[in-house]
């Protein structure tokens, strides 16, 4: 359940940022040193700043309550019980779409987000380019020495995932969580079906591929040593998200390119799934001859070599079928 204490007297009422109304979702759980610096530093065209507390257990919503005296523009919602970062999002969301949000932006409540790359953000959105912008670490060549080692390879190897399982085949960092979504998006994702915990970003450009919704990557400055504390174990993490992609690219395969469009890369991506689980076992067989009488038979050769080179070139097709689709929603 979500407690919600709205309060409208922002901005006198007009929309300041090329007259369109704005609104902030900070999901925030056990943020209470840094929550007051998110908020201190929120831009002034920013109409609404939404703060989501999570459950939190410290002092977090006392923090953002001190701030509203000052500030009518926060709105603060609380969760009954901890939903995980994705939930908060879209407890966000959800408000932001009921309450004439024309762009929703997303920045956490540890301070990891620049307020001065909000307008890189905002701007494709609000004009009508794209309708979800999200931020890139990685454009810069600092993000390497800047962004911690484990979860800057992390990233990339996630980033892949996402590309292929999402179908925005230009996207890179896909874990930033520094994003702005239109009014047209949010009211079309199903908010309460969205993936809740750390791979609340992956899920969604799935979401929003399917639904046919432009993307695009916003070059950001990565923020790192502000005090933030990161709960995030990355072996973990990258584990998880995998699968959840994995579930997912099948998911989207079926629900664009079966049920809503009808496209032979699908066909394409199932062959290569099959010759190269064949490959696998021909690959086994040979390393077993091999081992057993000290050399292997042409055939058996023949088939591994077959079968791998056979799928590998399916699923190659298959993606570059899937970028030249969705080459538009950029």
């Amino acid at each position: 359940m979500v407690h919600g204490r709205y309060a409208f007297g922002l901005n006198g009422g007009v929309a300041v940022y090329k007259d369109k109304v704005i609104a902030v979702v900070v999901p925030a759980h056990n943020e209470e040193s840094q929550i007051g610096k998110v908020l201190d530093t929120m831009p002034k065209f920013v109409d609404h700043i939404v703060v989501v507390d999570d459950a939190s257990t410290d002092a977090t919503a006392k923090v953002v309550e001190e701030r509203k005296k000052d500030d009518q523009r926060i709105i603060l919602l609380i969760h009954d019980s901890n939903e995980g970062v994705g939930g908060a999002i879209a407890t966000g969301y959800k408000w932001a779409r009921d309450h004439g949000v024309d762009a929703a932006a997303v920045m956490a409540g540890d301070g990891q987000m620049a307020p001065e790359d909000l307008p890189d953000l905002l701007d494709p959105v609000v004009s009508g380019e794209v309708d979800y912008a999200k931020g890139n670490r990685l454009y810069s060549g600092e993000a390497f020495r800047i962004i911690p080692k484990v979860r800057y390879f992390g990233n990339s190897i996630l980033t892949l995932l996402t590309k292929i399982a999402s179908g925005y085949w230009h996207i890179v960092d896909s874990q930033t969580g520094y994003t702005v979504i239109g009014r047209r998006a949010l009211k079309t994702i199903d908010w309460d079906s969205m993936y809740k915990r750390y791979g609340q970003p992956n899920d969604l450009l799935v979401r929003l591929n399917i639904e046919g919704f432009k993307v695009r990557d916003v070059p950001i400055q990565p923020v790192y040593n502000v005090g933030e504390k990161s709960g995030i174990k990355v072996y973990k993490v990258v584990f998880s998200i995998s699968w959840l992609l994995f579930k997912r690219f099948w998911w989207r395969l079926f629900e664009k390119y079966v049920i809503r469009d009808f496209h032979p890369l699908v066909f394409f991506y199932i062959l290569g799934c099959i010759l190269l689980i064949m490959s696998l076992g021909f690959f086994g067989h040979v390393m077993w001859l091999w081992g057993k009488d000290g050399h292997v038979p042409e055939m058996s050769a023949l088939a591994w070599m077959f079968t791998f080179a056979s799928g590998l070139q399916s699923l190659f097709f298959a993606m570059w079928f899937d970028m030249e689709y969705n080459k538009e929603l950029r």
